[in-house]
């Protein structure tokens, strides 16, 4: 008997589930989703409820809602009004920066300096040193803010700042930085620093929310004037697994009027988790506008009704005429992303991809081997860095611009997590990244296709079976 109702079980979930799978999903995120039910009816359906979803829950996509009306509507106007001006790029690139803005709502501005850091220690030290100069206000947002010789390092600025008066705002995501909030933060609190944890994870929620949606983003803005943006975390270089080394990351460090802007996603990000507005003139004071860096920034998230960072990769990559330059920790690519690159390759267009040679996802690793084959038929080179975990998410396109963020080339980053993506024109600024990619190409090795295609069978086969969980990476 009891068979029998464990069979019936089983077809009922794989009745009820499938209109519900395939309902507003891509069709290969569908297909791995349907494989995983109808085998395993059961886990398949605890998979799916816990992540199988973009549900942010209802109470915090109210906040979410509000955050755009509060402090978007009511502050980007004045913003805008007093700091935007248009600044002279190619003609040739009005079309992506028109889309940019139709995808997330931000303006392309001028006047901008941006520094490119490529260290960890030195991104680190020139982030204290902008904190010990700090007088009215730092805020950060991390991903992850580790418990450990970085962290308590950064936590030592922030609480000194504090005792000068300085109001710090310190927003970390719950599962990325759960040691920091546990064991540091309480001392920071302490020292009047308010520390924030973003998108908390609790069991009961997995009925009414995904609880693995992240907030990804690396940001920090210090009194308005100067800001940090990119890939880099508040860790020790050599944070979490060792089979892939010491993590590299790219951050920029701006001044100008972009930096308005970035705090406009500080405080989206803070109200929807305080339900606080801020709004005071020190957070948007004057800004020197001498730089010759045109930038535009791209936030994206499950909030947003599109996978816009998708469609801004997609679109740049169809921009290029020469050249493209990759660098991402990890490769699972959407079809229209890979299309697009096979698609460049083909019209004659250099494509190199720069990737660790061992991250510190065995299953990501696998899965991006399995479109090895094709990407390297249509002439595309791709390259395995070995001098450590290459965490740098870059594309550059030509001479002519570059992106530079957080968002990974992934299923995870274009439709899941909460990410930012900088846009930054110019053969100046371009030629700048670029450097730091050919940094990371020179101590890569060139995957050779006659010894790829020829690999034994069965890793290609282990490789492929790991590419049918792509969209669900």
């Amino acid at each position: 008997m009891l068979g029998w109702i464990y069979w019936a079980s089983d077809w009922i979930i794989r009745g009820v589930m499938t209109p519900i799978v395939v309902r507003r999903r891509q069709p290969s995120t569908a297909l791995a989703w349907l494989a995983v039910i109808y085998i395993f009816p059961w886990i398949g359906l605890v998979l799916y409820l816990m992540v199988g979803t973009r549900r942010l829950g209802r109470r915090r996509a109210l906040r979410r809602d509000l955050a755009l009306r509060h402090v978007f509507d009511n502050r980007r106007s004045e913003v805008v009004k007093e700091r935007v001006f248009r600044p002279d790029i190619d003609p040739k690139q009005h079309d992506i920066v028109r889309l940019a803005q139709q995808l997330a709502d931000f303006p392309i501005l001028g006047g901008n300096e941006a520094e490119a850091i490529s260290a960890t220690d030195k991104m680190i030290q020139c982030l204290i040193a902008d904190i010990n100069k700090a007088k009215s206000h730092v805020h950060l947002l991390y991903y992850i803010y580790e418990n450990d010789e970085t962290g308590a390092r950064v936590a030592q600025a922030l609480i000194e700042a504090a005792k000068r008066g300085v109001k710090c705002r310190v927003i970390v995501d719950h599962v990325g930085s759960r040691g920091m909030l546990s064991r540091m933060a309480p001392e920071m609190r302490a020292a009047g620093v308010e520390v924030v944890p973003l998108l908390v994870v609790n069991p009961l929620r997995i009925l009414f929310a995904r609880i693995d949606l992240r907030n990804h983003r690396k940001l920090a803005i210090i009194d308005g004037e100067v800001a940090y943006a990119g890939s880099q975390n508040i860790v020790n270089p050599n944070y979490g697994h060792k089979r892939g080394g010491k993590w590299l990351d790219l951050t920029l460090r701006l001044r100008g009027p972009v930096v308005h802007q970035l705090q406009l996603v500080f405080l989206e990000d803070w109200f929807s988790e305080t339900n606080a507005c801020l709004d005071t003139p020190d957070l948007f004071p004057p800004v020197p506008t001498k730089g010759e860096v045109p930038i535009q920034i791209v936030p994206s998230g499950p909030t947003f009704d599109v996978t816009n960072i998708q469609d801004l990769f997609v679109a740049a990559i169809h921009e290029a005429e020469r050249h493209i330059v990759m660098t991402t920790p990890y490769l699972v690519p959407s079809e229209s992303l890979i299309t697009a690159l096979r698609v460049a390759a083909l019209r004659g267009v250099k494509v190199d991809i720069i990737m660790p040679k061992k991250s510190d996802q065995r299953l990501t690793d696998a899965a991006a081997r399995a479109f090895f084959h094709d990407l390297i038929e249509t002439g595309i080179n791709i390259h395995l860095h070995s001098g450590g975990l290459l965490h740098a998410k870059t594309i550059t396109i030509d001479d002519a611009f570059a992106l530079v963020g957080s968002a990974n080339f992934d299923t995870r980053s274009f439709q899941l997590n909460f990410e930012l993506t900088l846009l930054l024109f110019g053969q100046q600024v371009t030629d700048l990244i670029r450097w730091c990619q050919h940094g990371y190409m020179e101590r890569a090795t060139a995957v050779d296709r006659e010894r790829w295609i020829n690999r034994p069978k069965y890793l290609q086969v282990l490789d492929d079976l790991a590419k049918l969980l792509g969209p669900l990476l």
